[in-house]
């Protein structure tokens, strides 16, 4: 009897958000059997992957980071080779409203799976998906692996434990477990409210209304946005979760920081994004800081709500990837402006 080649298995946590979703194509073009754990919910939240459900070779488990019971017996059903955890509570604002939620899920959440790998699947190997706001307010620019850390809100503390747990059971029970440091990356598969696919869909909604608003016929609500000048180092999801992947095939386990190498403030995202609509060389900026607004002739297009900033703002973050690029042989492919451009044309579609 021919056997067939063994296909490696892959457990994707939080695989209906964006990153799970580029991962899970990603490992199926592979030839990996993929499965992916989501939540519970009333409504079917996986729109993101309803492309790939018919791939005999992925497989979808009820779960939730704040249930070690479920976790344990996912492991124990899948026995994956490869573990990359992506489950998150990973919107930083939010995170001051639901600070004790955030830490139950970013910090214990990573404990409990920890445990469950230990426990079930030691010899798997597990990818640890942490943030470029573990620098929060940054000690050296730009940031690296050495870098070190100063948080600045609930999500990024409670990413810092999970950075540390998963260091400590690397270094006591031997387990191979890379911690991934990605910088900020976006796609068209981003969630409407983080600030760049705010952006791009506000724009695209203008965008429609065009003509009735050069006409003045209709009433606009602009979009309403905080500190437009944080600047942040901004990727690609696509190229980020092959460096994921890159990162579980290195001969040994290791910490890697994922980015461009560039800084870009949301402002100039705004007036990037702003070249493909019908406002290009129309809009001008006026007032400064709390006043500033983006205006059409006398519409406001954008203006700044102080709702929007954070209780302790992160102004600067910029990666240094050369580890990466070294020893993973990793780089990222797309640059700022093509990023902007796939996000705008997706959402005027």
């Amino acid at each position: 009897m021919k056997l067939e080649k063994y296909k490696k298995k892959a457990l994707i946590t939080g695989v209906s958000g964006q990153d799970g979703s580029y991962l899970a194509e990603l490992l199926l073009n592979k030839g990996y059997e993929v499965h992916g754990i989501v939540r519970r919910s009333s409504s079917f939240n996986t729109q993101r992957l309803n492309h790939i459900f018919e791939n005999e070779n992925f497989n979808l488990h009820f779960g939730d980071m704040t249930d070690p019971i479920g976790l344990d017996n996912v492991m124990q059903k899948v026995i994956p080779d490869e573990i990359y955890h992506l489950a998150a509570q990973s919107h930083v604002h939010i995170s001051f409203q639901i600070p004790k939620y955030t830490a139950d899920v970013d910090a214990v959440g990573t404990l409990s799976l920890l445990e469950s790998i230990r426990k079930f699947a030691p010899k798997a190997k597990l990818y640890n998906a942490c943030t470029s706001e573990l620098f929060g307010k940054v000690r050296e620019t730009p940031q690296s692996e050495t870098t070190p850390f100063y948080p600045r809100s609930p999500y990024g503390i409670a990413k810092l434990y999970s950075y540390w747990i998963a260091k400590n059971y690397r270094e006591s029970y031997g387990m191979f477990i890379s911690n991934g440091i990605l910088f900020n990356h976006e796609s068209e598969r981003r969630g409407s409210n983080f600030v760049t696919r705010k952006i791009t869909l506000g724009l695209s909604k203008l965008s429609k209304s065009y003509q009735l608003v050069s006409e003045q016929k209709q009433v606009i609500d602009p979009i309403s946005l905080g500190n437009i000048y944080a600047k942040r180092d901004w990727g690609y999801a696509p190229d980020y979760v092959e460096g994921m992947w890159r990162m579980l095939q290195h001969d040994k386990a290791d910490d890697f920081v994922l980015s461009t190498n560039e800084t870009h403030t949301i402002k100039e995202f705004i007036d990037e994004a702003i070249k493909h609509t019908p406002f290009n060389g129309k809009v001008k900026w006026t007032g400064s800081r709390l006043s500033e607004k983006l205006m059409y002739n006398n519409i406001v297009l954008i203006n700044i709500n102080p709702e929007f900033y954070r209780p302790a703002e992160v102004e600067l973050l910029i990666g240094q990837n050369l580890k990466a690029k070294d020893e993973l042989g990793w780089s990222p492919l797309t640059s700022f402006k093509e990023l902007v451009s796939k996000m705008m044309i997706n959402d005027l579609k």
